[in-house]
């Protein structure tokens, strides 16, 4: 019988990406290659737009704060001088104390 020539069977690595080369004759790894190492190295053109994308959102919401602000003054000033309207239409009144209930 003559023996069938059988090629070896390239597989991909799940874990590491490694490509490897297996023997089916003896079951072994019979060689190896090391998946290329990808770059740590950040993208700086999108770290900048999202630097700007915070800082446009820091501003809008300052701006929403400071605007929540005056419109809370102006609501009390409104309520204070809707209290001193009233206040003018009361007579005065004597406050009662502890020593006077006896």
């Amino acid at each position: 019988m003559a023996d069938k020539k059988i090629d070896n069977i390239h597989a991909r690595c799940p874990c590491c990406g490694a490509q490897l080369t297996i023997d089916p004759k003896l079951h072994r790894v019979i060689a190896s290659e090391a998946a290329p190492k990808q770059s740590n190295i950040p993208d700086l053109d999108r770290a900048n737009a999202l630097l700007r994308e915070q800082a446009a959102r820091r501003e809008a919401i300052f701006r929403q704060s400071s605007e929540d602000v005056k419109v809370k003054s102006q609501v009390l000033e409104r309520k204070f001088a809707q209290a001193l309207e009233k206040s003018k239409d009361e007579p005065v009144t004597r406050p009662t104390r502890d020593i006077d209930l006896e």
